[in-house]
């Protein structure tokens, strides 16, 4: 059998690795706080026919060997964490980290840390997500198995987030506010290697390292900004040009399969 078959079948395994994570790309593009992902592509181990080097009989040194490639794949994807552009809304519990940091929550499977900082009021008057993960604040964060969260009550006439994250709140005939707590800002020495687990939301994993729990605004933490949230950081014009690019290589890739099929067919009829 020709190794160029095989040599192929990576190229298009590959290929289709990168359309489906472009695609995945596009179809958030108008998600809160997506970040893209772009696909990292290797070449796969080759075949010493004839090692550089080889002392031949003659006694002299080859300059260069016979080395067979085997194809390529997809190594890894790498998330890309710039910042989205921020949308002002009129919900006061939306909120963006203007620059370093995550949001942390509280999931079934633990903490979680998320850039969507659309937020709302469960009905407990708890700060919680769509998904209805508690926010947390910098007063419960540190604990084992964190279970309370910023609670504004039904009263509450408007609410008011700081840029270091403090929460406080009004109420009627009142015109000092109300401190709740400080939403816990926390961030990682390696951001990428977070683990993704839908809905906005990311694990720790030992890629990661320990999340750093700091204050909003302070050594290098990015500020809140209330009345906003961050957008997707796709950019659609460079993600069509990435999905064209990867369709004219599978193409490419696809006619090598066809020369060799055609090589075989007259190979078949010696």
């Amino acid at each position: 059998m020709l190794r160029s078959l095989w040599v192929a079948k990576t190229g298009l395994d590959a290929q289709q690795t990168s359309l489906d994570t472009i695609s995945n790309n596009l179809a958030n593009v108008s998600t809160t706080a997506y970040k893209r992902v772009r696909p990292i592509f290797e070449d796969l181990i080759y075949q010493n026919l004839r090692s550089p080097g080889l002392n031949e009989e003659s006694g002299s040194f080859l300059p260069a060997g016979l080395q067979a490639g085997n194809g390529s794949r997809v190594s890894a994807t790498q998330r890309i964490n710039s910042a989205g552009s921020l949308l002002q809304s009129q919900n006061p519990l939306d909120m963006a980290i203007n620059g370093n940091g995550y949001f942390a929550v509280t999931t079934t499977g633990g903490v979680g840390y998320t850039r969507a900082g659309n937020f709302m009021r469960n009905d407990q008057g708890l700060v919680v997500t769509s998904n209805g993960n508690v926010v947390l604040g910098q007063s419960n964060i540190g604990s084992a198995n964190p279970t309370g969260g910023i609670q504004i009550p039904s009263n509450a006439t408007s609410v008011v987030v700081g840029t270091d994250g403090t929460v406080s709140y009004y109420v009627a005939d009142t015109t000092a506010p109300t401190v709740v707590d400080k939403i816990a800002v926390v961030n990682f020495v390696n951001p990428a290697g977070l683990a993704t687990a839908g809905g906005g939301i990311y694990f720790e994993t030992q890629s990661s390292g320990a999340p750093q729990v700091g204050v909003a605004g302070q050594n290098g933490f990015g500020s809140i900004s209330q009345y906003y949230t961050e957008q997707s950081n796709v950019n659609v014009a460079e993600e069509l040009v990435s999905l064209i690019a990867a369709q004219r290589a599978y193409e490419i890739t696809a006619k090598s399969v066809t020369a060799s099929d055609q090589i075989l067919q007259k190979l078949g009829q010696l």
